[in-house]
């Protein structure tokens, strides 16, 4: 039985090492060292580079979760725009969920694997990993997207690296307008509406609704990532108007956005953006 001591090692080292080969998860607490969070990065756009960690989950060349969603409510982070270009942020980054939707160039020199050229990626999930003041844990094509052509597979054997960042404004495709998701389960009482496709800061702050038969706006609550909702005990009527609040303070409105008849599950798409 002497060997057994030896044989439990080399099983313990094979699912590190399988761990760093396949990239980490969005969810996973499991760092040693735990490092407190740094500031909350803000919408300066002072240009600076900032220092952080950076590993990968999910599929090699996927979006990071199986479901293509994570913990902003966003679905079909694969597609256009997203295009698999999307990243969990810890604490600073993610922000309880104020923070979806926010865009980052990033970059790495090193190691040789690095091109040094940044890309820019979206914030879609959440990370609990305390490794790091600020930690990526991107999707395997946008971590991919950082080496040089030829080396994104040597680049996601790292496992964890080194990258910097910095805080840019979300660019999307000329006509591409806010879209609003009427979530399963709402009803008269209860409205939950996710919000996706915003430019410029990339996230919102506040979302306020209002009935067309009210003259008044009524503050929405953040439920859970990209996603804010209203409970009443009076029945909503419907069409709706929401005003966003970016986290600049630039306010938008999208009139009538929801209509009468709105159902739950569905797209409503509006003619704003910032």
């Amino acid at each position: 039985m002497g060997y057994l001591p030896n044989a439990v090692a080399v099983a313990v080292a094979a699912v590190l090492a399988a761990a760093l080969v396949t990239g980490g998860s969005c969810d996973s607490s499991s760092a040693p060292n735990k490092v407190p969070p740094g500031p909350n990065v803000t919408t300066g756009y002072d240009g600076r580079w900032l220092a952080a960690k950076a590993t990968w989950y999910g599929k090699p060349v996927g979006a990071g979760p199986d479901d293509s969603g994570g913990a902003c409510g966003i679905k079909d982070v694969d597609r256009p725009p997203y295009s698999g270009m999307t990243s969990c942020g810890n604490g600073p980054i993610f922000k309880d969920g104020k923070g979806c939707g926010s865009c980052y160039e990033i970059r790495c020199n090193a190691p040789e694997e690095c091109s040094n050229n940044p890309v820019t990626v979206f914030i879609t999930d959440m990370n609990y990993d305390p490794i790091a003041p600020y930690h990526f844990d991107l999707s395997g094509t946008a971590f991919g997207a950082m080496a040089t052509a030829g080396l994104q597979d040597k680049l996601r054997h790292r496992g964890i690296i080194d990258l910097e960042f910095r805080r840019v404004q979300c660019k999307y495709a000329a006509g591409l307008k806010i879209v609003f998701h009427v979530e399963h389960g709402s009803n008269p009482n209860y409205l939950a509406v996710l919000v996706k496709f915003v430019a410029g800061d990339g996230d919102v702050v506040q979302m306020d609704l209002k009935e067309k038969a009210s003259p008044e706006r009524e503050p929405m609550r953040l439920s859970w990532g990209a996603i804010w909702r209203m409970d009443t005990p009076r029945a909503l009527r419907g069409p709706f108007s929401i005003r966003l609040t970016s986290e600049s303070g630039e306010k938008l409105v999208a009139t009538d956005v929801i209509p009468e008849n709105w159902i739950p599950n569905t797209v409503y798409e509006s003619n704003i953006q910032f």
